[in-house]
């Protein structure tokens, strides 16, 4: 053997026991591990180079390095010191017999630096028939700033009627700042940044893409809604901007969904999280007079918002969704349009159910990605497993995100029953401890549930065999899904 081989056959080495022992130190998943260190010793030169492209999470570091407090105007609220927050006054009183909450309050204050903040108004939206006349006239009637995000915002109809509001706005003396994810303004030619920019807008796409060297960004997406006006109302939720959620106009691809008017305190919090996103693809903090914030308590709801993505290091949202689980009594009901739960949320789910909490999930009878909804087809007998049950909801396609336990508590915004929201994207949730807010939208679940169909093990076990095939197949995906 010549020196060089010698010396090509040590560098290759090193190089793969350099790999697979950063994937043991930092791949908290077991068996992403495993599978990465057998991909980089069966193929010891592809293998290390796959990893330094596609296996390290080089978002946290830069992440983390940006998202600093001058990110955040200084009216924004200072997050507790205490990692224990006590039980704002009052909450146990609005509460009542739902006081066990209260230790899922505690949950949730562990996991977020966010404030639990009191007199809050959360106003529900159904679809883009509700939600765009709603957001175009508060933009319409902005005096001094907005702020948007959004994961998808085509340039169609809808979405050049909020451009042009944007530009209005803009020419106005307006501070106006947009932010779309550089995947999700792909949905659509030509691009929403080309025409907000042609009107005069500040926009920004979130991560570009079409570099080779950021492809393996590609799953690391801006999932989040948020809307910002004049410091003092905004939107969030899970509704994107495009033509196909306004139901009235009856398209053949129409897609229900569910939004949120937001008035009180946690506006702040709300602008913070864009605050940080935009510093995040741009560097520019946003202070002064225009982004200053004007809050007042505007009703009786308790709420938190939930910031989640790959710069933050302990999941605080799939940690949320276990906590709520624990703590349940009576009541879960889930609806979401992409259902590949993990291992631990199913055993969590089933330990619910086992407890004799009723424990209902809403999915559409028909997805809109089939190789998600083949993977959901082959994971539900695992949630069926110990009693819980999982109905399916007719057309329109219903793309809500709701969690809500024991007419109390309810979790609304961005993130699905995948690890796609819960690991791979940044996704935005409000956390919500209100029995009359709760109420409303159990009321909406279970008319899902009276017009949808149950699944049974019996109607799953009856798949061919070629289809069970097909969904097991998908299933391997589900981490990526």
């Amino acid at each position: 053997m010549t020196i060089e081989r010698v010396l090509v056959a040590v560098v290759v080495v090193t190089l793969s026991a350099l790999a697979s022992g950063h994937a043991l130190v930092f791949k908290r998943d077991p068996r992403s591990a495993i599978a990465w260190v057998v991909f980089i010793w069966l193929l010891p030169t592809v293998g290390p180079l796959a990893y330094l492209l596609l296996g390290i999470n080089r978002l946290q570091r830069r992440a983390r390095l940006l998202r600093t407090p001058a990110a955040t105007p200084a009216a924004t609220p200072a997050p507790p010191t205490s990692t224990s927050e006590p039980s704002p006054a009052g909450l146990t009183e609005a509460l009542g017999d739902d006081a066990h909450l209260l230790a899922l309050a505690r949950a949730t204050a562990r996991l977020t630096s966010a404030p639990l903040s009191a007199g809050n108004r959360i106003t529900p939206l159904d679809n883009g028939d509700e939600t765009y006349p709603a957001l175009q006239r508060a933009i319409d009637q902005a005096a001094r700033s907005v702020a948007l995000c959004s994961y998808i915002f085509d340039a169609d109809e809808v979405g050049r009627a909020l451009a042009d509001a944007l530009a209005r706005a803009a020419a106005r003396g307006v501070a106006v700042r947009v932010l779309v994810d550089d995947v999700g303004q792909r949905y659509s030619f030509p691009s929403i940044l080309r025409v907000l920019h042609k009107g005069g807008v500040r926009a920004q796409a979130f991560l570009p893409t079409l570099s080779p060297l950021r492809a393996p960004l590609v799953n690391l997406r801006n999932h989040r809604k948020v809307c910002v006006v004049d410091g003092r109302v905004a939107f969030t939720g899970g509704l994107n901007i495009r033509d196909q959620h306004v139901l009235a106009r009856a398209q053949r691809d129409a897609t229900a969904d569910l939004h949120f008017q937001v008035a009180g305190p946690i506006v702040a919090e709300l602008f913070g999280a864009f605050a940080d996103d935009w510093r995040f693809a741009t560097g520019e903090a946003l202070v002064g007079p225009a982004w200053s914030l004007h809050l007042e308590p505007a009703a009786a709801t308790y709420a938190r918002v939930l910031v989640d993505g790959p710069d933050r290091p302990h999941c605080p949202i799939r940690w949320t969704l276990l906590a709520a689980l624990a703590v349940a009594r009576r009541s879960v009901r889930i609806a979401t349009p992409y259902f590949v739960p993990d291992q631990g949320l199913i055993t969590a789910l089933g330990a619910a159910s086992l407890r004799g909490v009723e424990v209902d999930v809403v999915l559409p009878e028909r997805g809109n990605i089939r190789i998600a909804q083949w993977a959901q087809t082959a994971m539900l007998w695992q949630t069926l497993e110990h009693g819980c049950r999982v109905h399916l909801h007719p057309a329109p396609f219903d793309h809500s995100k709701l969690m809500v336990v024991d007419d109390a508590w309810s979790l609304i915004g961005s993130t699905n029953w995948d690890a796609r929201s819960l690991r791979l994207n940044f996704e935005l949730d409000v956390e919500c401890y209100d029995r009359a807010l709760a109420a409303e939208l159990a009321r909406r679940v279970d008319a899902k549930i009276a017009r949808g169909s149950r699944v049974t093990s019996a109607a799953l076990e009856a798949r061919s065999l070629a289809v069970r095939l097909r969904d097991g197949a998908a299933r391997l995906f589900a981490p990526y899904l």
